[in-house]
C-alpha cells in the first residue's frame, strides 16, 4: 500500500485533506457536554393530595403506584418521598442503557393501572409522569433591585412571560420556578360568618362548582336549518370567572327575606398563590428563581447561549424595577474545561514539535509528524456520530493523549527513511525500503493500542460508558494515525526529506550526547542480557511493588474525583415545626455570612425547600452558592476546597439551626450531592418508630468511624404534629355526612381545591381555605359547623378531638421499603469507597435481620461499578487481548511474552507517581487527597499496556528480523535495541511532554486531568527509563527458552 502512495503522493494528500474537511464539518454539528450520555434515565411521578399528612399520602397514593411500578423493565430502583405538604414524588431510576422514551411510556402505562385505586381528590388534581431532571443547567433570578415587587409578583411574572419562551429554546427540557406559588384565586372564608348565616364549607364549594363553569351555548341558524336562513351566529354564554370581584358575587343562597348571601359576605377573595411554602432571594433581595433543565443529548453550551440571548431580549420588555441575573450556570464548567483542554492541546502540540525537532533537527522531518496531528485528531470527529458520541471532556482527554501517539507512527517513518538516506540512498528509494521494514511494527502498534481497550466493551453501566468513550476515541485516532503513516507520511518523506548536514552548536552537542547515551544503553543492556537473573529480579520487584502500591491504604480506590464545578450547595435546618418567618430570618444570616467569603459571587436562597430530601417544609432552607470565575480564583485562599471549608465553618456555627455545605455530584444529574448517599431500610414493614430507633443506633456507631468526616440524615420521624380524631358514631347519629366533616377540616387547615379560572392567557386554580387568623390554633376549628340531614348546624367542637402526636415530616420508600436517607462525605485521606465499606461494616455490626441497606444516586453507581467487572479483570483481559493480537500478527506464541513482560514496570511507575503526588499533596492544596486509584487512573493503566508494548514492539520486531538473518540471539537483541533507541525515545518523550500539561492542569476539571496525566506520565517515564533496558534481555530469555525446548523436543524424537 505504501508503494502506491509513494508513487502517487497527491492521492495521499487529497485523502488526508478530505479526512480533515469531513472531520471539521461533523465536528461543527456535534453536541457539547461535560460528560458522555452517562446519566441514567429517571422518570418522576407526582401526585398532590391537598391537606394530607405524610402517612396518609404514603398509604393511599404511594403504595398503589409503587406496587404497579415494581419490576418495570430496566429499572434500577425507585424511591418515593411522601411529604406532609400533601405531595408525593416517586422517582424511578433506570439502567443507563435504557431508552428514555420507552422508559417513560412503560412508566405511564404502569401508573395508569394504579390511578383507579387513588382517592378522587388526587385524580382531580392529576397524576403527572415525566422525565426527571435532577440538576438544573442554569438558574435565572428575576429580582427587584429596589424591592418594588413581591416574590409572588416576580414568580408569576416569570410563569407568564419567561418560562414558556425559555422552554422553546433549543436544547431546553423543562423549567421550574422557585420563589412563590402560581397565581390562584383564594377564597379566605370566615367561620364565624359562615355559622352566623347558616352556611357550610361544602355549600361554598358547591356554589363555586356550579357557577364557575365553562358553558358552551351553540349557534343560531346552524345547519340543518329551514330554507331561507341567511345568517349563522355563534352564541357565547358567561363562562369561567376571572376577577376577584366576580368570585365575590357568587350567590351562596337566598335569605328568608328575599335577599341573597354572596361569597363576599363570608369570605375575603384575592388573587393569591396556590401555595405559600416557598420563598426565594438573590443576594438577600426578593427574587423568582427560574431553574432551567437541559434536554438530554442536546448541546449544553448552545442551549445556555440561547437562554442568555433570550433573556437579553426579554429584559427590554421588563417593567421598571425588575432585573435578572444568571446566578448559576453549570455550562461554565463545561466551556472552561474544554477551554483548558484546548490550551492543553496547544501546549502539547508545541512540546511535541520541540521534541521532534530536537531529535530530527530540521523543519522538513519535523513537518511530516506535525501534519499527522490534524489528520488523525480532526478526522476522529468524523466517526463520532456513528457511535452517538459528543464533544466532552472524556473524548477530548483521549485526543490530548492521542497527540503523542499519532506523531509516533510518523516519527517512526521519518526516522527509518532518514536512516536509509544517511546510508546514501535516494529519498524515494529510502522511503520504499524503510516502509518494507516498518509496515509490520506500525500495524502491530496500531492493533495493540486499539485492542487494549476491547475488554471495555463488556463493562456495564456508567463505568462502561466512560471507558468506551475514551477507548473508541483513542482507537479511531490511532487507526487513522496508522493509515496516515502508511500513506501520507511516506509520500511526504519521499518528497521532502534530504540528506542531513552534520549539526553544530547545541544540536551537535545533543547528538554527541545521545550517541554516548546510546553506547551506555547498549552496554547496560548487554550486562542484563548476559545476567538474565537481574532482569527477572527487577521484573519481580516491580510487579510486587506495583501490587503493594495499588492495594495500599495510602492510595485508596475511588470512582470519580470531586472537581471544582464553580458552585456549591448549602443546606440549613431549624428545629422541627419552626415557622417560615423564623427560617427566613436565619436564611438572611446565612446570606450575609456566605456572601462575605472570598471567591463567592452569588448566593441564591430557596426558603422552604430541602434539596437532599426534595421536601418542602417551613423549617428548611437551601442555597446555591455560585463562585467567581476560575481565572480569578488562582490563589490558594480562593481554591474550591478552601471556600468549601469556609462555607461549612460559617454555616455550621449558626446558633439557631443546623447547617452545612456540600458539593454537587461528580456527574451532574446522578444524585444530588457528592460524597455518599446511604439508605437504611426497614424490610419488616414495622412502624416508623422502629426505623427511628435503628437509625439512632446506626448513626451513633457510624460517627465513630475514622473513614467518615460527616454524616447526617434527612429522616424526621417525630416532628410535633396535631392528630384530629373524628367521632364517627356521633357524626352518624346526628345525620352529618362524614365527608362534609373531613372536607371542612381540610378547608380549615390545608385548603380545598375546587376548580379552575382563566386569566393572563393561562389557567389557574381556585382554593377555599380559612382566613389566617382562624388557623393560628387548632381550637379555632370549633368555630366551623356542618349541616345535618335535618338542616341543623352542628359545630365541629362536638364531633372532633385534637391531641399532640409526633409524626414523620415525610415518609420515604426505597423499592417499597420504608427507609431513612443518610448523606455524608469521606474523611480527608479516605476515598468514598472506603467510607461506603465502613458504613456496611457498621450495618453488619449493629443492625438486626429485619433491617437492610441500599444506595442511591452516585453511590449506587459506584457500588454497581465495584460489584461489576473490576479494574484488575479489565487490566488482565486487556493483556490477554494484546497477547492474542500479537500472537496472530507474528504467528508466534513466544514473541508476545517478549513484548508484554515489561508491562509491570510501566504499572509500577504509574502507581509510584500517584502515590508520590498523594503523599506530597500539601504542595498542591487545591487538589488535596484527590490522587486516588479512580476511574481516570484505571483508564490510564489500561492505556499503559499499549504504550509499554509499543516500545517493546519496536525493539523486538527488529531483533527478530536480525536473528532470522542469522545473527546470534544476544547480538540481534542488542542491535535491535541500538537501532530503535532513537525512535523509542522520540516517541516516548513526545508522548510524555504531550501529556505534561495534564500533570500541571488547573481550572475546571483539573483533578481528572491531573490524575490521568500523572498515571500515564509516571508509567511512560518508567517504561522509557527502566523498561527499555529490560526488553532485550526478556527477548533473549524468551527466545532462548523456546530454542531450548525445540532442541529438547528434537532430542526426544530422533
Amino acid at each position: 500500500m505504501s508503494r502506491f502512495f509513494i508513487n502517487r503522493p497527491i492521492v495521499a494528500m487529497v485523502i488526508s485533506i478530505l479526512i480533515v474537511l469531513v472531520g471539521l464539518v461533523v465536528m461543527s454539528g456535534l453536541p457539547i457536554a461535560q460528560y458522555p450520555a452517562i446519566v441514567p434515565p429517571e422518570m418522576t411521578i407526582q401526585a398532590i393530595y391537598p391537606g394530607a399528612d405524610s402517612q396518609t399520602i404514603e398509604q393511599s397514593v404511594a403504595v398503589p403506584i409503587e406496587q404497579q411500578l415494581s419490576g418495570v423493565d430496566n429499572m434500577n430502583y425507585m424511591i418515593s418521598v411522601n411529604a406532609a405538604s400533601g405531595v408525593m414524588r416517586t422517582t424511578v431510576n433506570f439502567d443507563v442503557s435504557a431508552d428514555p422514551n420507552i422508559s417513560l411510556m412503560l412508566t405511564q402505562l404502569r401508573v395508569q393501572q394504579a390511578v383507579s385505586q387513588l382517592p378522587s381528590d388526587v385524580t382531580t388534581q392529576g397524576v403527572t409522569v415525566q422525565k426527571s431532571f435532577s440538576a438544573p443547567m442554569m438558574l435565572v433570578a428575576l429580582y427587584s433591585p429596589d424591592s418594588t415587587y413581591s416574590n409572588n409578583f416576580l414568580a408569576n411574572y416569570a410563569f407568564i412571560n419567561v418560562v414558556d419562551q425559555v422552554t422553546r429554546v433549543r436544547g431546553i427540557g423543562s423549567t421550574q420556578v422557585f420563589g412563590a406559588g402560581r397565581y390562584a384565586m383564594r377564597l379566605w372564608v370566615k367561620p364565624d360568618q359562615l355559622t352566623k348565616l347558616g352556611i357550610t364549607v361544602p355549600d361554598v364549594t358547591r356554589a363555586l362548582q356550579t357557577q364557575n363553569t365553562v358553558n358552551p351555548a351553540g349557534k343560531i341558524g346552524g345547519d340543518p336549518a329551514p330554507p331561507g336562513q341567511e345568517f349563522t351566529y355563534s352564541v357565547r354564554a358567561q363562562g369561567r370567572l376571572s376577577k376577584p370581584e366576580e368570585f365575590e358575587n357568587i350567590v351562596l343562597r337566598e335569605t328568608p327575606e328575599g335577599g341573597v348571601v354572596r361569597v363576599k359576605d363570608v369570605a375575603r377573595v384575592e388573587l393569591g398563590a396556590a401555595d405559600y411554602n416557598l420563598n426565594a432571594r438573590l443576594n438577600g433581595k426578593p427574587a423568582a428563581i427560574v431553574a432551567i433543565y437541559q434536554l438530554p443529548g442536546s448541546n449544553a453550551i448552545q442551549a445556555a447561549e440561547g437562554v442568555k440571548k433570550l433573556m437579553k431580549e426579554l429584559k427590554t420588555r421588563f417593567p421598571a424595577g425588575i432585573d435578572y441575573a444568571i446566578s448559576l450556570d453549570t455550562t461554565l464548567a463545561v466551556s472552561e474545561g474544554i477551554h483548558e483542554i484546548v490550551i492543553t492541546f496547544a501546549i502539547a502540540i508545541a512540546l511535541v514539535i520541540l521534541v521532534v525537532y530536537v531529535f530530527l533537527q530540521g523543519w522538513r522531518p519535523t513537518l511530516i509528524p506535525l501534519l499527522a496531528v490534524p489528520v488523525s485528531l480532526i478526522g476522529t470527529f468524523a466517526f463520532f456520530p456513528l457511535f452517538g458520541f459528543s464533544i466532552n471532556t472524556l473524548s477530548l482527554f483521549g485526543l490530548v493523549l492521542a497527540i503523542g501517539l499519532v506523531v509516533d507512527d510518523a516519527i517512526v517513518v521519518v526516522e527509518a527513511v532518514e536512516r536509509h538516506i544517511e546510508e546514501g540512498k535516494e529519498p524515494k528509494e529510502a522511503a520504499l525500503i524503510a516502509m518494507e521494514e516498518i509496515t509490520g511494527p506500525v500495524i502491530g502498534i496500531a492493533l495493540v493500542l486499539a485492542a487494549v481497550f476491547v475488554p471495555t466493551i463488556f463493562v456495564p453501566g456508567i463505568t462502561g460508558r466512560l471507558y468506551q468513550q475514551f477507548a473508541v476515541t483513542i482507537a479511531i485516532s490511532v487507526t487513522l494515525s496508522a493509515f496516515n503513516a502508511l500513506s501520507l507520511s511516506p509520500a511526504l518523506a519521499a518528497l521532502l526529506l534530504k540528506p542531513r548536514k552534520p549539526s553544530t552548536g547545541v544540536l551537535g552537542a545533543f547528538n554527541r550526547g545521545f550517541e554516548k547515551a546510546t553506547r551506555g544503553y547498549v552496554s547496560l543492556s548487554a550486562i542484563l542480557v548476559r545476567r538474565g537473573w537481574i532482569t527477572v529480579v527487577l521484573l519481580v520487584l516491580c510487579t510486587v511493588a506495583a501490587g503493594i502500591l495499588g492495594r495500599s491504604t495510602n492510595l485508596p480506590s475511588g470512582f470519580l474525583p470531586e472537581e471544582d464545578p464553580g458552585y456549591s450547595y448549602v443546606s440549613v435546618q431549624l428545629p422541627s415545626s419552626s415557622s417560615a418567618q423564623r427560617t427566613s430570618e436565619v436564611a438572611r444570616h446565612v446570606e450575609e455570612r456566605v456572601s462575605k467569603i472570598k471567591g463567592v459571587r452569588y448566593v441564591t436562597s430557596v426558603i422552604g425547600f430541602n434539596l437532599l430530601s426534595t421536601v418542602q417544609t417551613t423549617y428548611n432552607a437551601f442555597f446555591f452558592v455560585s463562585l467567581e470565575p476560575w481565572s480569578t480564583r488562582t490563589d490558594r485562599d480562593r481554591a474550591y476546597k478552601v471556600i468549601q471549608a469556609a462555607i461549612t465553618r460559617e454555616v455550621g456555627s449558626l446558633p439557631q439551626a443546623i447547617g452545612f455545605g456540600f458539593s454537587p455530584p461528580a456527574i451532574p444529574g446522578v444524585g444530588t450531592s457528592a460524597g455518599f448517599t446511604f439508605l437504611l431500610e426497614d424490610r419488616s414493614g414495622q412502624e416508623v418508630a422502629f426505623l427511628s430507633k435503628q437509625l439512632s443506633t446506626f448513626l451513633e456507631a457510624a460517627k465513630k468511624r475514622p473513614e467518615i468526616a460527616q454524616i447526617s440524615t434527612t429522616f424526621l420521624p417525630a416532628v410535633p404534629q396535631q392528630f384530629v380524631e373524628v367521632d364517627r358514631e356521633k357524626v352518624l347519629k346526628q345525620g352529618v355526612p362524614i365527608e362534609d366533616v373531613y372536607r371542612t377540616i381540610q378547608a380549615f387547615m390545608g385548603g380545598v381545591f375546587v376548580n379552575y379560572f382563566n386569566r393572563f392567557g393561562r389557567q389557574w386554580q381556585v382554593y377555599v381555605q380559612a382566613e389566617g387568623e382562624y388557623r393560628t390554633d387548632v381550637k379555632k376549628l370549633d368555630q366551623f359547623a356542618v349541616r345535618s340531614n335535618t338542616g341543623q348546624m352542628v359545630s365541629l367542637a362536638g364531633l372532633t378531638h385534637f391531641e399532640s402526636r409526633p409524626g414523620p415530616e415525610f415518609v420515604m420508600h426505597y423499592n417499597l421499603y420504608k427507609c431513612a436517607q443518610l448523606n455524608g462525605a469521606a474523611a480527608p485521606g479516605y476515598s468514598s469507597a472506603q467510607a461506603m465499606k465502613a458504613l456496611e461494616e457498621v450495618f453488619h455490626e449493629t443492625m438486626p435481620v429485619e433491617m437492610g441497606f441500599d444506595y442511591m444516586g452516585m453511590s449506587f453507581q459506584e457500588k454497581k461499578a465495584q460489584e461489576g467487572v473490576s479494574a484488575s479483570v479489565i487490566f488482565g483481559l486487556s493483556l490477554l487481548f494484546v497477547f492474542l493480537i500479537l500472537a496472530a500478527l507474528y504467528e508466534s506464541w513466544k514473541l508476545p511474552f517478549s513484548v508484554l513482560l515489561s508491562t509491570p514496570v510501566a504499572v509500577f511507575g504509574a502507581f509510584l507517581a500517584l502515590f508520590g503526588r498523594r503523599t506530597f499533596s500539601f504542595v498542591t492544596p487545591n487538589n488535596l487527597y484527590q490522587f486516588e486509584n479512580n476511574l481516570y487512573a484505571q483508564i490510564g493503566m489500561v492505556m499503559l499496556i499499549g504504550l509499554a508494548a509499543k516500545n517493546a514492539i519496536l525493539i523486538v520486531e527488529f531483533a527478530k528480523e536480525e536473528y532470522e538473518k542469522g545473527k546470534p540471539l544476544a547480538e540481534a537483541a542488542l542491535e535491535g535495541a541500538r537501532l530503535r533507541l532513537r525512535p523509542i525515545l522520540m516517541t516516548s518523550f513526545a508522548f510524555i511532554l504531550g501529556c505534561l500539561p495534564l500533570w500541571f492542569a488547573t481550572g475546571a476539571g483539573a483533578v481528572a486531568r491531573e490524575v490521568m496525566g500523572t498515571t500515564v506520565v509516571g508509567g511512560m517515564l518508567a517504561a522509557s527509563l527502566i523498561g527499555i533496558f529490560l526488553v532485550p534481555s526478556i527477548f533473549v530469555m524468551v527466545e532462548g527458552f523456546g530454542q531450548k525446548r525445540k532442541a529438547a523436543s528434537k532430542g526426544d524424537h530422533p
